[in-house]
């Protein structure tokens, strides 16, 4: 004898019409959400020096100036070559032991000249990290 079997059937969760309508879901989100825009830019002011007040002496330093033509001056001595100016830094140090510096540079000097300066101070055996350095704005 030959009995019937009931076919059975897949008790399964129908995952590709779950991932369509997910995805329709998706794009309706992307689509509909509405991005804020800040109302307004917080200014900052930056302290200047005049502005600090200080009761303190601020140990004297030697200025190097890098004008937008690429001039040097060491103090009042100008250096007629930027290659040359490790030499002067050395001659500088050797003759004024523990006077620092300051690198003062002009705001519209190109990178490639300022490096070369920080070329000449670190082959003259000076931290870059011990010269502070001020940006002269156009006058």
């Amino acid at each position: 004898m030959r009995f019937d079997r009931p076919a059975r059937v897949s008790r399964g969760v129908p995952i590709l019409p779950m991932i369509d309508i997910l995805f329709i879901v998706l794009i309706f989100l992307i689509v509909s959400t509405t991005f804020k825009k800040p109302r307004s830019i917080l200014p900052i002011e930056l302290p200047t020096v005049r502005e600090i007040a200080s009761s303190t002496a601020v140990d004297e330093r030697s200025v190097l100036t890098v004008d937008k033509e690429g001039r040097i001056t060491l103090d009042e001595l100008v250096v007629p070559d930027a290659q040359l100016l490790d030499a002067y830094l050395s001659a500088f140090i050797r003759e004024n032991p523990g006077r620092k510096l300051e690198l003062e540079a002009d705001k519209e000097l190109s990178l490639e000249k300022l490096l070369t300066v920080w070329d000449a101070l670190t082959r003259a055996g000076i931290q870059i990290k011990d010269v502070p350095a001020r940006i002269r704005l156009p006058e």
